[in-house]
């Protein structure tokens, strides 16, 4: 493995954030989580919302299902897609790139927030 500058570790860290909340979060990816998933948003105690997972089926459909509703799982197959492309496809960089800048403006906006 070349020598891997921290600009690019810093990269691929924020473009691993954002593909992982894409995937277990954002609205826009339902379809890949509503065969093996349903979540609903609940009102806690203190009127503050809180998501509800819960795993549809058994066996394949069950096992895909937890490692979607798990932040950390998709963020080792997130972290390994964008560190394969990476080394593997060069030219796809910039798809990193636009994964990152959002990452980066996601942590921004939360700590605005």
């Amino acid at each position: 493995m070349e020598n891997l500058s921290w600009i690019h570790l810093s990269i691929m860290i924020l473009a691993s954030f954002r593909l992982t909340r894409l995937i277990v979060y954002d609205e826009i990816t339902s379809f890949l989580r509503d065969p093996f998933l349903s979540v609903t948003m609940e009102l806690d105690g203190d009127g503050g919302w809180v998501r509800k997972v819960e795993i549809k089926g058994t066996g394949l459909r069950g096992w895909i299902g937890k490692l979607l509703s798990c932040h950390w799982c998709v963020g080792i197959w997130s972290t390994l897609i964008i560190v394969t492309i990476f080394y593997q496809l060069p030219t796809c960089f910039p798809i990193i790139l636009i994964l990152a800048i959002a990452g980066a403006a996601a942590v921004v906006q939360t700590y605005a927030e």
